[in-house]
């Protein structure tokens, strides 16, 4: 089994759905947790109080990934707690489906953008200036990075640019054995638009997908996993598709 211990973990977004799963992965591993929330502080402290009973040291910052000056309090109050960080994942974010080009607002452009896109630069950016030697650093992307379809310009869009800036810096801060990858989910299960089982989008994701389901929260956590550990000391600038093999 991987060991986190004596590691310190930050992740984005983390009060719920995926970044909930990625947080209390890392914690069941030893690591102590920061917790980011944007305006859910019931939810950030209810993962709290989870990841308490672990046994490890946890704390639940408030910020705005959306604004660079947020989030740069957000490092600065991880390491007053725990005097460095060793791992950073870059997951907060916001989706948008079924809204053709010709329909899209620059209200929706300006929201998808500022989180998916500015958010996860200035998270990177952050991570690289704190991220302790060898440390890892984790961006979520998107399948409709890859397998682009009707009703997702914004949301892909958003989610490819940062894909890119993980191969620029995985290149920049190499050097210090620290590791810069993406995961890219599928369609995931209780997490983001899909927490309502009424969605009608689940249906045809679920018939076209080889295994018959989307992906379960697990499925990233297991890869955050094998990212954050010493079995991925080598592998820097990757991008791993988790899709169940799905061909869109």
């Amino acid at each position: 089994m991987n060991s986190l211990k004596n590691k310190v973990a930050l992740v984005t977004g983390s009060a719920r759905g995926l970044g909930k799963a990625v947080a209390e992965r890392f914690a069941a591993l030893g690591a102590d947790i920061v917790i980011n929330y944007s305006k859910d502080k019931a939810s950030a402290d209810a993962v709290v109080s989870t990841i308490k009973a672990m046994g490890v040291e946890v704390i639940a910052v408030k910020a705005d990934i959306s604004k660079p000056a947020e989030i740069a309090q957000l490092f600065i109050a991880a390491k007053e707690k725990f005097g460095k960080i060793d791992i950073v994942v870059a997951n907060a974010g916001v989706e948008l489906v079924d809204v053709p080009v010709t329909a899209f607002t620059e209200e929706q452009y300006d929201r998808l953008f500022g989180i998916n896109t500015k958010g996860a630069f200035f998270t990177m950016q952050e991570a690289a200036k704190h991220v302790a030697d060898g440390g890892r650093i984790i961006n979520i992307a998107s399948s409709t990075t890859l397998f682009p379809f009707e009703g997702v310009a914004l949301y892909g869009g958003s989610k490819t640019a940062p894909k890119y800036l993980v191969e620029v810096l995985a290149k920049e801060i190499g050097g210090r054995g620290v590791t810069v990858n993406s995961i890219i989910p599928y369609a995931v299960d209780n997490a983001g638009i899909f927490t309502d089982p009424n969605e009608p989008s689940i249906e045809w994701l679920i018939a076209s997908n080889p295994m018959k389901r989307l992906a379960h929260v697990e499925d990233v956590a297991n890869v955050a996993e094998f990212f954050a550990s010493d079995l991925a000391s080598f592998v820097n600038g990757q991008h791993l598709l988790v899709n169940g093999g799905a061909s869109h």
